[in-house]
Protein backbone atom coordinates (compact mmCIF):
# COMPACT_ATOMS: atom_id res chain seq x y z
CA UNK A 1 0.00 0.00 0.00
CA UNK A 2 1.05 3.60 -0.81
CA UNK A 3 0.89 5.96 1.93
CA UNK A 4 2.38 8.62 0.14
CA UNK A 5 4.95 11.22 1.66
CA UNK A 6 4.26 13.60 4.63
CA UNK A 7 5.89 17.23 3.38
CA UNK A 8 8.15 19.85 5.30
CA UNK A 9 4.77 22.03 5.65
CA UNK A 10 3.31 19.08 7.38
CA UNK A 11 6.41 18.04 9.66
CA UNK A 12 6.38 21.70 10.37
CA UNK A 13 2.80 22.24 11.86
CA UNK A 14 3.14 18.51 13.83
CA UNK A 15 6.58 19.99 15.18
CA UNK A 16 4.50 23.11 15.93
CA UNK A 17 1.74 21.46 17.64
CA UNK A 18 4.36 19.52 20.10
CA UNK A 19 6.35 22.77 20.90
CA UNK A 20 2.51 24.43 21.65
CA UNK A 21 0.88 21.76 23.49
CA UNK A 22 3.99 19.83 26.02
CA UNK A 23 5.86 23.19 26.03
CA UNK A 24 3.00 25.94 25.43
CA UNK A 25 0.62 24.57 29.26
CA UNK A 26 4.20 24.73 30.92
CA UNK A 27 4.78 28.19 29.94
CA UNK A 28 1.52 29.22 31.41
CA UNK A 29 2.29 27.64 34.34
CA UNK A 30 5.76 29.35 34.71
CA UNK A 31 4.07 32.72 33.72
CA UNK A 32 1.80 32.58 36.15
CA UNK A 33 3.48 31.23 39.01
CA UNK A 34 5.95 34.10 38.78
CA UNK A 35 3.64 37.12 37.99
CA UNK A 36 1.20 36.30 41.10
CA UNK A 37 4.12 34.29 43.18
CA UNK A 38 1.35 31.34 43.50
CA UNK A 39 3.27 28.79 44.64
CA UNK A 40 3.98 25.83 41.67
CA UNK A 41 2.30 22.48 44.14
CA UNK A 42 -0.86 24.45 43.50
CA UNK A 43 -0.57 24.52 39.93
CA UNK A 44 0.88 20.75 40.44
CA UNK A 45 -2.11 19.70 42.45
CA UNK A 46 -4.46 20.68 39.38
CA UNK A 47 -2.55 18.58 37.35
CA UNK A 48 -2.90 15.73 39.87
CA UNK A 49 -6.35 16.13 40.51
CA UNK A 50 -7.19 15.95 36.67
CA UNK A 51 -4.83 12.55 36.75
CA UNK A 52 -6.51 11.07 39.63
CA UNK A 53 -10.35 11.40 39.18
CA UNK A 54 -10.36 11.96 35.09
CA UNK A 55 -7.76 9.09 34.07
CA UNK A 56 -7.62 6.74 37.30
CA UNK A 57 -11.13 6.87 38.74
CA UNK A 58 -13.58 7.85 35.78
CA UNK A 59 -12.60 6.38 32.48
CA UNK A 60 -12.19 2.80 34.37
CA UNK A 61 -15.92 3.13 36.11
CA UNK A 62 -17.24 4.98 32.67
CA UNK A 63 -15.69 2.03 30.73
CA UNK A 64 -16.70 -1.03 32.54
CA UNK A 65 -20.14 0.75 32.63
CA UNK A 66 -20.27 1.46 28.50
CA UNK A 67 -18.06 -0.61 26.85
CA UNK A 68 -18.34 -4.00 28.70
CA UNK A 69 -21.70 -6.20 27.82
CA UNK A 70 -23.87 -5.65 30.24
CA UNK A 71 -27.61 -4.71 30.17
CA UNK A 72 -27.24 -0.98 31.08
CA UNK A 73 -24.48 -0.86 28.50
CA UNK A 74 -27.08 -2.43 25.88
CA UNK A 75 -29.95 0.08 27.01
CA UNK A 76 -27.56 3.14 26.19
CA UNK A 77 -26.26 1.79 22.69
CA UNK A 78 -29.70 1.29 21.90
CA UNK A 79 -31.02 5.07 23.10
CA UNK A 80 -28.18 7.46 21.88
CA UNK A 81 -29.57 10.79 23.92
CA UNK A 82 -28.92 8.97 27.10
CA UNK A 83 -25.74 7.39 25.50
CA UNK A 84 -24.67 11.02 25.32
CA UNK A 85 -26.33 11.88 28.68
CA UNK A 86 -24.02 9.60 30.16
CA UNK A 87 -20.83 9.98 28.44
CA UNK A 88 -21.27 13.01 29.36
CA UNK A 89 -22.18 12.83 32.94
CA UNK A 90 -19.51 11.37 34.08
CA UNK A 91 -16.33 13.75 33.67
CA UNK A 92 -19.03 16.46 35.00
CA UNK A 93 -19.43 14.41 38.17
CA UNK A 94 -15.86 12.94 38.91
CA UNK A 95 -13.54 16.64 37.29
CA UNK A 96 -15.49 18.72 39.86
CA UNK A 97 -15.49 16.12 42.38
CA UNK A 98 -12.10 16.18 42.08
CA UNK A 99 -11.82 20.18 42.39
CA UNK A 100 -13.92 20.04 45.08
CA UNK A 101 -11.72 17.51 46.70
CA UNK A 102 -8.55 19.00 46.39
CA UNK A 103 -10.03 21.85 47.64
CA UNK A 104 -11.27 20.65 50.72
CA UNK A 105 -8.01 18.28 51.31
CA UNK A 106 -4.65 19.45 50.41
CA UNK A 107 -5.59 23.23 49.53
CA UNK A 108 -7.81 23.84 52.60
CA UNK A 109 -5.58 26.03 54.14
CA UNK A 110 -5.19 28.11 50.43
CA UNK A 111 -8.01 31.00 50.73
CA UNK A 112 -6.72 33.55 48.42
CA UNK A 113 -8.63 33.52 45.24
CA UNK A 114 -5.37 32.95 42.82
CA UNK A 115 -5.55 29.54 43.98
CA UNK A 116 -7.95 28.94 42.12
CA UNK A 117 -6.69 30.33 38.92
CA UNK A 118 -3.69 28.17 39.80
CA UNK A 119 -5.63 24.83 40.08
CA UNK A 120 -7.29 25.43 36.98
CA UNK A 121 -4.18 26.18 34.67
CA UNK A 122 -3.01 22.48 36.10
CA UNK A 123 -5.63 20.82 35.62
CA UNK A 124 -6.37 22.41 32.13
CA UNK A 125 -2.88 22.58 31.17
CA UNK A 126 -2.34 18.83 32.33
CA UNK A 127 -4.90 17.59 29.92
CA UNK A 128 -3.90 19.63 27.17
CA UNK A 129 -0.37 17.96 27.27
CA UNK A 130 -2.58 14.48 27.31
CA UNK A 131 -5.24 14.76 24.65
CA UNK A 132 -2.92 17.05 22.09
CA UNK A 133 0.64 16.87 23.10
CA UNK A 134 1.31 13.57 23.17
CA UNK A 135 -0.85 12.74 20.36
CA UNK A 136 1.06 15.38 18.21
CA UNK A 137 4.31 13.75 18.92
CA UNK A 138 2.33 10.24 18.03
CA UNK A 139 1.84 12.10 14.73
CA UNK A 140 5.36 12.78 14.24
CA UNK A 141 6.31 9.25 14.85
CA UNK A 142 3.62 8.19 12.14
CA UNK A 143 5.50 10.52 10.05
CA UNK A 144 8.45 9.35 10.26
CA UNK A 145 7.58 5.97 9.94
CA UNK A 146 5.26 7.02 6.52
CA UNK A 147 8.40 8.85 5.18
CA UNK A 148 11.26 5.95 6.38
CA UNK A 149 8.69 3.67 4.60
CA UNK A 150 8.55 1.36 7.95
CA UNK A 151 4.73 1.88 8.00
CA UNK A 152 3.87 -0.71 6.48
CA UNK A 153 5.55 -2.79 8.11
CA UNK A 154 4.07 -1.82 11.62
CA UNK A 155 0.71 -2.45 9.94
CA UNK A 156 1.91 -6.26 8.31
CA UNK A 157 3.18 -7.06 12.11
CA UNK A 158 -0.45 -5.80 13.66
CA UNK A 159 -2.02 -8.19 10.80
CA UNK A 160 -0.21 -10.87 11.71
CA UNK A 161 -0.45 -10.49 15.43
CA UNK A 162 -4.56 -10.01 15.24
CA UNK A 163 -5.10 -11.63 11.13
CA UNK A 164 -9.11 -11.54 12.26
CA UNK A 165 -8.90 -7.73 12.58
CA UNK A 166 -6.97 -7.18 9.13
CA UNK A 167 -9.35 -4.64 7.32
CA UNK A 168 -10.18 -2.78 10.24
CA UNK A 169 -6.22 -2.24 10.63
CA UNK A 170 -5.60 -1.38 7.42
CA UNK A 171 -8.34 1.01 6.83
CA UNK A 172 -6.92 2.79 10.18
CA UNK A 173 -3.45 2.81 8.86
CA UNK A 174 -5.18 4.69 5.73
CA UNK A 175 -6.79 7.08 7.06
CA UNK A 176 -3.72 8.01 9.70
CA UNK A 177 -1.61 8.06 6.59
CA UNK A 178 -3.74 10.68 4.88
CA UNK A 179 -4.42 12.81 7.98
CA UNK A 180 -0.43 13.05 7.93
CA UNK A 181 0.01 13.76 4.28
CA UNK A 182 -2.80 16.11 4.17
CA UNK A 183 -2.15 17.77 7.36
CA UNK A 184 -3.21 21.94 7.09
CA UNK A 185 -2.70 24.36 9.15
CA UNK A 186 -6.96 24.30 9.58
CA UNK A 187 -6.13 21.19 11.15
CA UNK A 188 -3.54 23.06 13.66
CA UNK A 189 -5.81 25.61 14.10
CA UNK A 190 -8.91 23.57 14.81
CA UNK A 191 -7.05 21.62 17.88
CA UNK A 192 -5.75 24.65 19.06
CA UNK A 193 -9.31 26.66 19.32
CA UNK A 194 -10.73 23.71 21.23
CA UNK A 195 -8.20 23.53 23.98
CA UNK A 196 -7.61 26.94 24.46
CA UNK A 197 -10.95 26.96 25.47
CA UNK A 198 -11.37 24.21 27.21
CA UNK A 199 -8.82 25.53 29.61
CA UNK A 200 -10.36 28.65 29.63
CA UNK A 201 -13.73 26.52 31.05
CA UNK A 202 -11.60 24.30 33.20
CA UNK A 203 -10.23 27.64 35.20
CA UNK A 204 -13.83 28.56 35.48
CA UNK A 205 -15.00 25.98 36.74
CA UNK A 206 -11.80 26.00 39.08
CA UNK A 207 -13.17 29.25 40.11
CA UNK A 208 -16.42 28.07 41.02
CA UNK A 209 -15.77 24.89 42.98
CA UNK A 210 -13.07 27.09 44.63
CA UNK A 211 -15.52 30.00 46.33
CA UNK A 212 -18.25 26.85 46.67
CA UNK A 213 -15.75 25.26 49.28
CA UNK A 214 -15.08 28.65 50.82
CA UNK A 215 -18.09 30.21 51.38
CA UNK A 216 -21.03 27.88 52.68
CA UNK A 217 -23.27 30.24 51.08
CA UNK A 218 -22.31 29.53 48.00
CA UNK A 219 -22.08 26.17 47.72
CA UNK A 220 -24.68 25.89 45.31
CA UNK A 221 -21.37 27.18 42.62
CA UNK A 222 -20.05 23.53 43.34
CA UNK A 223 -23.57 21.67 41.32
CA UNK A 224 -23.31 24.34 38.95
CA UNK A 225 -20.06 23.48 37.47
CA UNK A 226 -21.05 19.90 37.20
CA UNK A 227 -24.02 20.89 35.21
CA UNK A 228 -21.88 23.12 33.22
CA UNK A 229 -19.52 20.77 32.71
CA UNK A 230 -22.12 18.32 31.64
CA UNK A 231 -23.89 20.40 28.98
CA UNK A 232 -20.73 21.20 27.70
CA UNK A 233 -19.60 17.71 26.53
CA UNK A 234 -23.06 16.36 26.33
CA UNK A 235 -22.94 19.12 23.07
CA UNK A 236 -20.02 17.04 21.84
CA UNK A 237 -21.56 13.47 23.01
CA UNK A 238 -24.92 14.10 20.98
CA UNK A 239 -22.81 14.79 18.18
CA UNK A 240 -20.53 12.16 17.77
CA UNK A 241 -24.01 9.39 18.00
CA UNK A 242 -25.46 11.83 15.69
CA UNK A 243 -28.47 13.15 17.35
CA UNK A 244 -26.93 16.46 16.08
CA UNK A 245 -25.18 16.69 12.94
CA UNK A 246 -22.58 19.92 13.53
CA UNK A 247 -19.09 20.81 11.59
CA UNK A 248 -16.05 20.80 13.32
CA UNK A 249 -15.59 24.46 12.93
CA UNK A 250 -19.48 24.95 14.46
CA UNK A 251 -18.72 22.79 17.40
CA UNK A 252 -15.58 24.53 17.94
CA UNK A 253 -17.17 27.87 18.17
CA UNK A 254 -19.58 26.17 20.39
CA UNK A 255 -16.80 25.08 22.77
CA UNK A 256 -15.88 29.30 21.93
CA UNK A 257 -18.32 30.65 23.47
CA UNK A 258 -19.30 28.19 26.35
CA UNK A 259 -15.70 28.25 27.80
CA UNK A 260 -15.30 32.05 27.32
CA UNK A 261 -18.97 32.68 29.37
CA UNK A 262 -18.23 30.25 32.30
CA UNK A 263 -14.74 31.85 32.37
CA UNK A 264 -15.57 35.23 32.09
CA UNK A 265 -18.29 34.89 34.19
CA UNK A 266 -16.80 33.09 36.75
CA UNK A 267 -13.83 35.98 37.00
CA UNK A 268 -15.46 38.61 36.88
CA UNK A 269 -18.59 37.69 38.97
CA UNK A 270 -16.17 35.93 41.65
CA UNK A 271 -12.33 36.61 41.51
CA UNK A 272 -12.64 40.17 40.45
CA UNK A 273 -15.27 41.10 43.65
CA UNK A 274 -12.95 39.37 46.31
CA UNK A 275 -10.72 40.78 48.04
CA UNK A 276 -7.37 39.62 48.21
CA UNK A 277 -6.59 37.39 51.42
CA UNK A 278 -4.11 39.46 53.75
CA UNK A 279 -0.73 38.91 54.03
CA UNK A 280 0.38 37.88 57.96
CA UNK A 281 0.97 41.26 59.68
CA UNK A 282 -1.83 43.26 57.67
CA UNK A 283 -4.82 44.55 59.53
CA UNK A 284 -7.47 42.01 59.23
CA UNK A 285 -10.42 43.88 61.05
CA UNK A 286 -12.52 44.05 58.18
CA UNK A 287 -12.08 40.00 57.36
CA UNK A 288 -13.61 38.88 60.05
CA UNK A 289 -17.05 38.43 57.90
CA UNK A 290 -15.43 36.09 55.21
CA UNK A 291 -13.23 34.60 57.55
CA UNK A 292 -16.80 33.05 58.90
CA UNK A 293 -17.66 31.76 55.48
CA UNK A 294 -14.82 29.96 55.05
CA UNK A 295 -15.05 26.08 55.27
Amino acid sequence: MDFGHVGNTQMGLLAAGVLLWLVGPLVLAIVWKVKKKEPFLTIFIGALTFLIFALILEKPIQNAIILTDNPVARYLNENPVMWALVVALFPGVFEETGRLVAYKTVLKDKKNRETSISHGIGHGGFEAMLMLGITYVSYISYALLINGGNFQLIIDQAVQQTPDQAELINSQAAEIAQLMTGFSFGDLAIDCVERVFAIMFHTGASIMVFYACRDKKRFWLYPLAVVLHTLMDGVLALNIVKVISLSDWTLEAIVAVYGSLVFFGAYFMLYKKDDPVPEAGDDMSDTGETDKNMI
